[in-house]
């Protein structure tokens, strides 16, 4: 792990083949124990980055994308869905990078970010892929899951890496890069805490294409990414969310 800022404590770390979590703690106010949030680099031909954090992290996030490729280099400037985290400084990228484009679903470009965004998307449908070089993205509509109808999610195909947003939300500000203990259990007792899902009648058909796509590492947004049986973690998040 590399710390990119002192002040702040964000850092990077690699966890998976050419894939990069940037992380930067959070302490909360009232004792809450802090959050994390993370970004996602991928360093390929076409570089990308999934989420952009908040606005005013973006000094901190350029600082560590520079720390591991040239910031300029960036293709593609990726979230799951519109919200302050996922896509907050999104036009600081575009301003900072004139070569590089938001990357989302077919939903979220037309209701949000054709007219938010300074630069039109490049938007994917259900299950298109993309390639960025010796690496290729696969998009995934997720709508309301767990929140937002233009929700989705990225699986790089090459190292089998589930770019999955806010599943597996963890709190706490000093977590692992990378972990194989469990993260269902902290993520389901951080959802009863503070229910961020929609409760889509859907969401066992949703998280069961996930599945079916066998990931190996989940990238989540905030605490730690994790790595083992993706598939296995998916289901059983299908059968917390059935209780």
């Amino acid at each position: 792990m590399t710390v990119t800022n002192k002040q702040s404590g964000t850092n990077v770390h690699e966890v998976a083949d050419g894939i990069y979590r940037i992380n930067t703690p959070v302490i909360m106010e009232g004792g809450s124990g802090g959050f994390s949030f993370n970004q996602y680099l991928i360093v390929d031909e076409e570089p990308l980055i999934f989420h952009t954090g908040p606005r005013k992290m973006f000094p901190l996030v350029r600082e560590a994308v520079a720390s591991v490729m040239p910031v300029e280099r960036l293709r593609y400037i990726a979230f799951s869905h519109v919200e302050a985290d996922e896509c907050g400084s999104l036009n600081e990228w575009l301003a900072a990078v004139p070569k590089s484009s938001p990357l989302c679903g077919k939903i979220a470009a037309t209701v949000s970010v054709d007219d938010i965004a300074d630069r039109p998307a490049r938007a994917l449908a259900d299950r298109e892929i993309l390639s960025l070089g010796k690496n290729s993205v696969q998009w995934f509509d997720t709508p309301h899951m767990p929140h937002a109808w233009d929700c989705g999610f990225l699986l790089e195909k090459r190292t089998k890496t589930f770019l999955c947003g806010d599943l597996f939300t963890q709190g706490g500000a000093d977590s692992p890069a990378v972990t194989e203990s469990d993260i269902l259990g902290p993520s389901e007792a951080f959802r009863q805490q503070m229910d961020y899902f929609s409760h889509t009648k859907y969401a066992r058909e949703i998280l069961e294409k996930l599945a079916s796509t066998e990931p190996t590492t989940l990238a989540c947004m905030h605490g730690s990414a994790w790595r083992g049986d993706g598939s296995k973690l998916l289901l059983a998040l299908a059968d917390a969310l059935s209780l």
